[in-house]
């Protein structure tokens, strides 16, 4: 796979994850569903200007788009029960956050299926 292959996966999933098809995020970024499809199969690499857009419209993850690479938050960017959270998430054993991880992915499928 090519690195422009691999950018146009990684932004297919976050578009994914948001719920959007390639028509609805093509209109919200103002571009084509053509030039979005091509974006995502790699034939073509996203503009900065893309990018920017997509992480202020968005909330995109464009370091996780161009190196694969999460972003990490500062502290101050989760709520005090987001923080909560995550502390308690890191504190169980990894079955268990294996098992929360696909309980919470089942709960994010319904919603986006809700949404459709």
């Amino acid at each position: 796979m090519t690195l422009s292959e691999e950018i146009g996966a990684r932004l297919r999933q976050l578009r994914a994850q948001a719920g959007l098809t390639q028509d609805q995020l093509a209109e919200k970024l103002g571009v084509s569903k053509r030039t979005q499809g091509n974006y995502e199969s790699g034939a073509s690499d996203a503009p900065a200007s893309y990018l920017s857009l997509a992480a202020s419209e968005l909330g995109f993850d464009v370091a996780f788009i161009v190196n694969g690479i999460r972003a990490t938050l500062p502290n101050e960017a989760l709520s005090e029960v987001e923080d909560c959270l995550i502390t308690q998430y890191r504190s169980i054993t990894p079955g268990d956050q294996e098992a929360i991880r696909r309980f919470l992915k089942a709960m994010a499928d319904d919603a986006a299926r809700q949404q459709s």
